[in-house]
């Protein structure tokens, strides 16, 4: 990884773990140590924000998506490319541990502001990740090794949300096992709107991308469609999003305003605080893709102004993860099983 782009990625508070991947506190991690505002993923899924991990095994990402928060390399000189030019990849156990020890670490600092028994416990919590959001930056499906990394976080109890872009179909198809919860973003309605918002850097990615909804449609685990909506780039046609909604049929879909920070903010993005969509402008796009999907509204979280729809009654009344199922075919032959 090219050395000035390491060092402005660890101003910005990412710990780096071997050659190739990453872990960054969350806003809502380091809230939830604090005992303030709790993450979209507590209120829909039960994912306790102080135990969850940000993190990724590749840094580099075929996407330049306009409104990502993240540093995206070509716009500090460098090849979106040269951060997967990996002679060798990382062993998956290596990866693991290696993310844990990094997140126990990040965490060390909140002993100090632990004042009160609820922070005090949430501290003491924290030591044990009990999740993984591999979402940090980059494109994680890039790690050619993804399933036996899943395995090893598994083993752990630990359970695995998994957010690709959808340009690696085959990827998909061969992923075994499969994370607890697979993402795919879903960031424009048509692919003219698609080639304007994510930017993407190598051809075919629409097709591709058309793809990879299809094969999620497939596979035998929860599934997320995940859109980021910026008015005036990708805010509308609900009915464009709605076909590509049915093509993939998840479990869930969850419908978030874009929201003008890190990055983002930079001139060459060309969006501002107008952009960002309010809550209620949410909320009514969100309605109205129930409408054409059949799709139920089922939660909300204001902070981060997003809603969620379940694909059916079932969907909806399973949403919060069972932590005593993670990895249960490989608890008794691991060492390391951290309690939920």
């Amino acid at each position: 990884m090219p050395g000035e782009l390491k060092q402005k990625m660890e101003k910005q508070g990412y710990h780096f773990v071997g050659e190739h991947s990453a872990v960054k506190i969350c806003e809502y991690t380091a809230n939830g140590l604090r005992g303030q505002t709790l993450c979209y993923k507590y209120t829909f899924y039960g994912i306790k924000s102080w135990q969850c991990m940000q993190a990724t095994p590749a840094i580099g990402c075929d996407l330049g998506c306009t409104f990502c928060w993240r540093l995206i390399p070509e716009e500090h000189g460098f090849k979106w490319n040269e951060l997967n030019a990996v002679e060798k990849w990382d062993d998956p156990l290596v990866v693991v541990e290696g993310m844990i020890r990094e997140q126990k670490r990040i965490v060390s600092g909140f002993n100090s502001v632990a004042d009160t028994d609820l922070k005090k416990r949430r501290w003491k919590e924290a030591n044990v990740p009990m999740h993984v959001a591999l979402s940090l930056t980059g494109e994680p499906m890039f790690y050619p090794k993804m399933g036996e990394l899943i395995k090893e976080f598994h083993k752990r109890g630990i359970s695995t949300f998994l957010v690709h872009n959808g340009t690696l179909p085959e990827a998909l198809e061969r992923l075994n096992p499969l994370p607890t919860q697979l993402y795919v973003s879903l960031q424009a309605p048509d692919q003219e709107t698609y080639i304007r918002t994510v930017r993407p850097k190598i051809p075919g990615t629409w097709e591709r991308f058309r793809e990879a909804l299809s094969v999620l449609k497939t596979l035998k685990t929860r599934t997320v469609v995940r859109m980021t909506l910026v008015k005036t780039l990708n805010m509308h046609n609900p009915e464009g999003y709605a076909e590509l909604i049915t093509l993939g049929m998840p479990s869930y879909v969850e419908v978030k305003g874009f929201s003008f920070v890190g990055a983002a903010r930079g001139e060459q993005r060309g969006l501002n605080m107008e952009t960002m969509p309010t809550h209620a402008e949410i909320k009514q796009f969100a309605n109205r893709l129930a409408e054409l999907t059949g799709y139920i509204v089922t939660a909300e979280h204001m902070p981060s102004r997003i809603v969620l729809l379940s694909r059916d009654m079932e969907c909806k009344k399973n949403r919060i993860i069972d932590f005593s199922k993670i990895g249960k075919e490989y608890v008794q032959s691991s060492q390391i099983v951290a309690k939920a």
